[in-house]
């Protein structure tokens, strides 16, 4: 199994092909401010789209035209908004107005933290980094598994019974 292999140049004729410039720089972000100062994201999760305008202010969050108290009764839901701001050492530096529809509330205050998360990096595009490592950029995409049939739910089974 003796192959002969051919060559069909040396190296002095690869230096006749032109290199491929590979740019190293990092993509530049840019500053996305309407002509009130705010800046706009759309956050999803689950079943629930969230649409977010943040402006500097004092840390009034208004959801569905509720205060947030109201509206996120669950400290943890509440929890889960300040999350960016904790992050970025932006806390009740920014008024945060959005409407959010669909699905339950763990849902809607998901859909809300990554439409804030993305309206921060808008307004302020250094901060990019700093929520993308705590995983605040990135769109959860689980979803709820449909129901089959012959199943009591997506895998449950129904009680066996034996007479």
């Amino acid at each position: 199994m003796s192959e002969t292999i051919e060559r069909t140049g040396t190296l002095a004729d690869l230096k006749d092909v032109a290199p491929q410039v590979v740019s190293s720089e990092a993509p530049v972000y840019e500053v996305k401010r309407d002509a009130q100062g705010r800046s706009y994201a759309t956050g999803r999760r689950k079943e629930s789209v969230a649409r977010v305008w943040i402006k500097p202010g004092k840390g009034d969050v208004t959801v569905n035209g509720r205060p947030i108290g109201t509206y996120f009764a669950r400290p943890v839901l509440r929890m889960l908004l300040t999350q960016p701001f904790l992050v970025t050492d932006r806390y009740n530096q920014f008024d945060v107005v959005c409407t959010v529809v669909g699905g339950g509330l763990s849902g809607q205050a998901g859909a809300v933290r990554h439409g804030i998360s993305r309206a921060l990096t808008h307004y302020e595009p250094e901060l990019r980094g700093v929520l993308k490592a705590a995983g605040f950029l990135t769109r959860d995409s689980r979803q709820v598994e449909r129901k089959k049939y012959g199943k009591a739910k997506a895998r449950r089974s129904f009680q066996f019974s034996k007479r």
